[in-house]
């Protein structure tokens, strides 16, 4: 895209060069902070500030985190300007939006609207490029790093002519949502290529890989017909509860069992303020165990052990007391088949409390094909499955590349790089 014809100097570090007949202005010029209360303390029309922008609010949905009344709640209009600029340092939380109706927020949100002639979706867009640019993020104060409403108003911007800020947000608008509409191309592809990934596992796993087999009733009604060759065993018969402490002063690996991606080091995938200060009497690991989280079985929170070393004594470790393929038992273990059952089976009082014991996780039947087949069906997941992954992994970065490009285009639009 061809530039402008002339450019200086903005001043502005962040902004950079701007076209030649562009201003800088202060915020506090062109727009101002507004709070108005809600007056008759009604829930009309609730919105809120989220990652997909300012969205109406499912009170439905939410019952537990409604608030007493609505009476701090503030009221916004169309095409109002729309800030959370608290807590910086989160940010699985959107900043900026613009308000598409009428209607209450919350008190923590900031309000800004035009006090001169100019198009406020342009200044939307260069405030969003700001968020991006983790410019509130260098400014804000305080211990729980925040901006207040005189703070936003003091940051500097560019001023192009009014029809020049209407050209851009219209143009922005647009290829936006193109953008938007080919990241929404882009997951669907994704889903579908998980939806593909589990069919094939539960297919494998519990039907096996010969279209041809005879069929037999496995006698569990959750699991359907089986080859008329395979076998259901309880857990407890192929797999053992296993407790054997980790010794003092041990340097062993640290393990622990992700829902997503299974077992790994926690090293790996280190959280601030998540590291153990000791793993004396932890359990040890060994190479082929399982690691189960009791509170989180239900959720896919089990796993085999491709490494040695300790985990917490929180989860179960189960290890094979026959012989059997356990890449085989991971897939059957993680298909999603067995959740249900896994849930079904767990203990406690409400639903964040549940817990799977081995005394009801051993009474699961499970599948249990001859060793070489496990074998045969293992290792064509392996491969199929990587084959999925990679095609996943592929979207995912056509994905990010969009994102940037999106990123990309506000950013020079807004500030003049492009005419």
């Amino acid at each position: 895209m061809r530039r402008y014809p002339e450019y200086k100097e903005s001043g502005v570090e962040w902004i950079g060069e701007i076209p030649k007949h562009w201003k800088i202005v202060r915020g506090k010029f062109i727009l101002c902070h507004k709070k108005e209360i809600n007056s008759d303390f009604q829930c009309n029309n609730l919105l809120s500030l989220t990652l997909n922008g300012v969205l109406r609010k499912d009170m439905g949905s939410a019952e537990g985190l409604r608030p007493s009344d609505y009476k701090t709640y503030q009221v916004f209009y169309a095409d109002n300007l729309v800030f959370k600029l608290i807590d910086l340092e989160n940010i699985q939380t959107s900043r900026v939006g613009i308000v598409p109706e009428k209607g209450i927020m919350s008190p923590v949100y900031i309000r800004l609207e035009s006090n001169s002639d100019l198009h406020e979706r342009y200044y939307f867009h260069q405030y969003y490029d700001l968020y991006k640019k983790h410019i509130y993020n260098f400014l804000g104060k305080g211990v729980r790093s925040s901006l207040s409403p005189s703070d936003l108003l003091e940051i500097p911007l560019a001023f192009p002519s009014l029809s020049e800020q209407v050209q851009i947000a219209n143009f922005l608008d647009r290829k936006t949502e193109q953008i938007d509409e080919f990241i929404r191309i882009k997951v669907r592809q994704i889903e579908l290529l998980l939806e593909q990934r589990t069919a094939l596992i539960n297919q494998a796993v519990t039907k096996g890989l010969d279209p041809n087999v005879e069929m037999k009733p496995s006698g569990v009604e959750w699991i359907g017909e089986i080859p008329a060759h395979w076998e259901v065993i309880n857990t407890k018969y192929l797999f053992r509860l296993v407790t054997e402490p980790a010794p003092e002063n041990n340097d062993y690996e640290l393990l622990s069992i992700y829902t997503s991606i299974g077992v790994r080091p926690r090293k790996e995938l280190e959280e601030r303020g998540n590291r153990a200060t000791t793993t004396d009497g932890y359990w040890l690991v060994k190479k082929g165990d399982f690691i189960v989280n009791k509170l989180l079985a239900w959720m896919g929170a089990i796993g085999l052990s491709n490494y040695e070393g300790v985990t917490s004594p929180a989860y179960d470790i189960l290890r094979k007391s026959r012989p059997l393929n356990e890449r085989f038992y991971e897939y059957l273990f993680r298909c999603g088949l067995y959740f249900i059952e896994f849930k079904k089976r767990s203990r406690g009082i409400m639903e964040v409390r549940l817990r799977l014991y081995f005394d009801q996780f051993g009474q699961i039947p499970l599948v249990f094909p001859p060793v070489h087949e496990q074998d045969k069906i293992a290792n064509f997941l392996d491969h199929k499955t990587e084959q999925i992954d990679e095609l996943i992994a592929a979207e995912q970065r056509k994905i990010e590349l969009l994102k940037e490009y999106r990123q990309s285009l506000i950013s020079e639009a807004v500030t003049g790089k492009i005419d």
